[in-house]
């Protein structure tokens, strides 16, 4: 006749006070006798006498405390932040690459040079967790006025593949609107070009999004280039037969009609990252400067321009660190 369960329990337990303390012999002879009596399965035994012993004879676990936090000083935070707000508030990637140029100018506080050395060896990823909580505040929004165009798309092609990105002079160009909470009446735009080879950078504020005036304002930013223009991919409208500001007979003499005609080009409708290279400048080189305010003053545009013309392209090409893909997947068809 078998043991009752009462009687297995506290045969159970009086085994967990001797099992964990005895020798692996020892431990072997009280496992086949408990498992002898009690008709239990070894590997069930086993689980009975280790899952629930004393707590005397439980080992205590040394807490985990994780690895010692090397960034922690929050003066380390504070130029960060000095940093990445004077530099227009760049990714973590840039960051890192301007913080050894703009550190042995950096007035605002006394850096220790221990501090200076860290600053130095972090990592974007890192710099990225310790402005987390500072960026949440700068939120990206804003309406997109792009309108259905197809005036001249059988004349101008699409561009999939990407242009020889070691040669400068191929732009790609996209329009900003700044027109507030209404696309309503006329207001100023921004043409923001790009070279994809060296990341030149060039923008030029018009009234509307007219012909002429969107030429005149190609026209000034290629004057401006230290290179010749040699390819212009434009983003073009999206859907339908209504205008856009890059499909036009004025811009097609322009860039053609010469002795070295220009690659004249578009991206597909709604792939906006045929056009990523200036895309992704739209924020950072216009949104982050002028915002999302609608300007419907024609004398904003002269002043635009100007601040466009000096100071802006002079910083972002000459003291901001650009960032180059290297590798693309391949575009859908």
């Amino acid at each position: 006749m078998g043991l009752t369960s009462q009687a297995r329990s506290e045969y159970l337990q009086n085994l967990r006070e001797r099992y964990p303390y005895g020798t692996k012999s020892q431990k072997k002879l009280m496992l086949d006798e408990f498992c002898a009596v009690c008709g239990y399965n070894r590997k069930y035994a086993i689980r009975l006498l280790n899952s629930f012993t004393s707590r005397r004879s439980r080992k205590r676990r040394p807490l985990s405390r994780g690895r010692k936090k090397t960034y922690c000083d929050p003066l380390l935070l504070d130029v960060l932040w000095e940093i990445w707000r004077a530099a227009n508030q760049p990714c973590a990637k840039r960051l890192k690459a301007l913080l050894p140029l703009w550190l042995p100018f950096f007035k605002h506080f006394i850096i220790p040079d221990s501090l200076q050395a860290q600053l130095l060896r972090i990592s974007a990823a890192t710099i990225d967790r310790l402005l987390a909580s500072q960026r949440k505040e700068f939120k990206k929004r804003g309406r997109a006025t792009t309108k259905p165009g197809a005036i001249l798309k059988k004349r101008i092609p699409i561009q999939t593949n990407q242009w020889d990105q070691s040669v400068p002079g191929f732009l790609e160009a996209v329009t900003v609107a700044h027109c507030g909470d209404s696309t309503q009446g006329q207001f100023v735009y921004t043409v923001n070009c790009v070279d994809i080879a060296s990341g030149w950078t060039a923008q030029r504020a018009v009234w509307g999004r007219g012909e002429r005036g969107v030429l005149l304002a190609i026209k000034h930013i290629e004057a401006t280039l230290p290179f010749a223009l040699k390819g212009f991919d434009c983003l073009p409208a999206q859907a339908g037969d209504n205008d856009s500001e890059f499909l036009n007979w004025h811009l097609i003499r322009y860039l053609m009609d010469r002795p070295q005609p220009v690659q004249f080009t578009r991206s597909r409708a709604y792939y906006k990252n045929d056009n990523a290279h200036v895309e992704n400048k739209n924020w950072t080189h216009i949104r982050q400067l002028i915002g999302y305010e609608r300007f419907e003053q024609l004398e904003l545009v002269e002043l635009l321009n100007d601040l466009y013309n000096s100071e802006w392209n002079d910083y972002f090409n000459f003291f901001i660190p650009s960032v180059k893909l290297y590798q693309q997947t391949t575009p859908r068809l």
